[in-house]
């Protein structure tokens, strides 16, 4: 008679670890997007959920990085409109959206998609946004100036009547072509990129003031920002490397940690961190947009 090599509670006590090590499976290397979505931004969400913005609908995609799963329905896009840089609000669930050459700021429930309020300025390309206990900012690629949307101290929204601009002044010059991109907030100051030089810069968000941080061409044609702890990684795609450059952020001065790349990467935009990984949009820039342009995200490993 063969001996039984394990007994039935034995077996069953196996059953929980399965179960677990199934449930931790890895997370995909690339989610695929709509066809013809041309991404931008993106922002991550509550648990292993994401959200990406569509330069051609202007719609926000809900992303499931955990199974792969994509809603490209959750806000619907309107025609002439723009969803750049995202930024998701943890402690309102709310989700800020540049509108690009619409010249305006989105807000919306990040539970359900609906508009919250809508904030409009005199300006350029709206790009990216950050958002802090203070306010919402975001750059103008094309005007010297930030863009503030003043939060109250319940969080509440304020009317759009009382967002305004704030000159940007100091050592951050603009030039001809597409200027500030990114944003990121560390330290009571606003961190930005110029993606023209590729330099990168810390702007007072009260007066406007900008300060180099990193030298011209360091970060060529940087893009989106994120802070995780005390790490930043930036978005760039020069001649020589495309992919995400990782900097420490050392009482206030940024030393070089190392870069990220893969074959998966085709003109990485922004990035965002979630589960402990970094998920990087691929815009395809030059790549003809049609209704079957293939897009996706990019998994990398954080530093």
């Amino acid at each position: 008679m063969p001996r039984r090599l394990v007994s039935l509670p034995a077996a069953l006590a196996v059953l929980p670890f399965v179960a677990a090590f199934a449930l931790a499976a890895p997370f995909p290397a690339t989610i695929d997007l709509a066809g013809g979505w041309a991404p931008e931004g993106i922002a991550a969400g509550r648990g292993t959920t994401a959200y990406v913005g569509s330069l051609s609908t202007g719609g926000v995609a809900e992303v499931d990085l955990r199974t792969g799963v994509v809603d490209s329905d959750f806000i619907e896009g309107v025609s002439g409109t723009l969803a750049v840089g995202l930024e998701y609000e943890s402690g309102a669930n709310r989700l800020w959206v540049a509108g690009g050459n619409g010249h305006d700021v989105r807000v919306y429930d990040a539970t359900n998609g609906d508009l919250l309020e809508r904030y409009t300025f005199d300006s350029g390309f709206v790009n990216d946004v950050v958002v802090t206990a203070d306010a919402a900012y975001a750059t103008d690629s094309n005007m010297p100036q930030l863009l503030v949307i003043p939060l109250a101290d319940d969080g509440s929204l304020p009317a759009p009547e009382e967002a305004f601009a704030v000159p940007i002044t100091g050592d951050f010059v603009y030039e001809a072509g597409f200027n500030a991109n990114g944003i990121a907030a560390v330290g009571g100051r606003l961190l930005v990129p110029q993606s023209v030089t590729g330099e990168l810069f810390a702007i007072n968000p009260t007066t406007g003031v900008s300060v180099e941080l990193l030298a011209e061409g360091s970060i060529p044609s940087a893009d989106g920002l994120e802070v995780v702890g005390s790490t930043l990684y930036v978005v760039v795609r020069g001649a020589d490397f495309s992919g995400v450059k990782a900097y420490g952020i050392r009482d206030g001065v940024l030393v070089a940690l190392g870069t990220l790349t893969s074959d998966n990467l085709d003109v990485p935009t922004t990035v965002a961190f979630s589960a402990g990984q970094l998920w990087v949009v691929n815009a395809r820039f030059g790549t003809p947009v049609t209704a079957d342009t293939p897009y996706w995200l990019t998994r990398l490993p954080a530093r």
